[in-house]
């Protein structure tokens, strides 16, 4: 069986003895300080997991030729599939993501691995909590050498906006933009990350902590597609482009909709911190 959205505790339990054992990646981070989840990692982590740094792993670096603009730019598909070979990953292997931040920043490679044409990904419900609630067990220290594998690359399962093309459908109804930020930051009130404060004008407002129950867990379908149904008010969901600050956040919304079964979504990268570097684009302030 291939899990393409979450995967509960005891499903991974399942395939972890199985003799086809998934691929584990931590995702653990912290924008504040962006050293502490390989820290945490080291401290502990899911048995056989390989750590996934957000900033040097999962975004461009200088020497590659960015395939997204803001402040986590994603890497070319070529330099992200090299980094995959490099961590044992084969084609035909399942992957289980995870984190520790409430899926902030394992749907950021859930995402990029289905954007590889990698349909066998699939997020931890829960993340790190929920195994440890389920009294799984955990190993610490560093990770063990990776056996090289050959990833190939494969025609992409995720749609990728640019900043010109959201600028051209801006207002338009075949674009709805879903702005998956705090609602102080997309209001404008606060913008403790980006130079200007404010969203883009005619952005929803879904925050991604809005798909978690209180046990951390995304909330049942059928209420993720009645919450989301409200906000779109009409609007066909296929129009959706998500985004947030750096475009890593609004991943959760990206998948929470899927599992809602309301089918696939797009996702601006760039999002706010590319927007708004350009002052010759619009902005809005307050509630809408």
């Amino acid at each position: 069986m291939t899990y393409s959205t979450l995967i509960s505790v005891a499903q991974l339990r399942t395939l972890l003895a199985s003799d086809q054992p998934p691929l584990l990646f931590d995702v653990s981070f912290d924008l504040a300080q962006p050293a502490a989840g390989a820290e945490q990692y080291q401290q502990e982590h899911l048995p056989g997991a390989v750590y996934a740094h957000l900033e040097y792993d999962l975004s461009a670096q200088p020497d590659d030729a960015p395939a997204s603009g803001g402040r986590h730019p994603l890497p070319s598909r070529e330099r992200f599939a090299q980094w995959l070979s490099a961590q044992g990953l084969g084609n035909n292997r399942q992957v289980v993501v995870y984190d520790r931040n409430g899926c902030a920043f394992a749907g950021r490679l859930w995402w990029m691995l289905q954007w590889a044409g990698h349909e066998a990904v699939a997020v931890l419900d829960g993340g790190l909590s929920a195994w440890k609630a389920a009294g799984e067990a955990l190993e610490s220290g560093p990770a063990q050498p990776p056996v090289p594998a050959a990833f190939r690359l494969e025609p992409s399962l995720r749609f990728l906006a640019s900043v010109a093309q959201v600028l051209a459908a801006l207002g338009q109804p075949e674009q709805t933009l879903i702005d998956a930020r705090a609602p102080a930051r997309y209001r404008g009130e606060v913008e403790p990350l980006d130079p200007v404060a404010g969203h883009i004008p005619g952005a929803l407002n879904r925050p991604f902590t809005d798909n978690f129950a209180a046990d951390g867990c995304f909330k049942p379908a059928a209420l993720l597609r009645a919450e989301f149904e409200a906000l779109l008010a009409g609007r066909d969901p296929a129009s959706v482009v998500h985004h947030c600050g750096s475009g890593v956040t609004a991943n959760p919304n990206v998948l929470a909709m899927e599992w809602a079964g309301l089918g696939k979504t797009t996702l601006f990268a760039g999002s706010w911190s590319e927007w708004c570097r350009d002052t010759g684009r619009p902005v809005a302030r307050g509630a809408t």
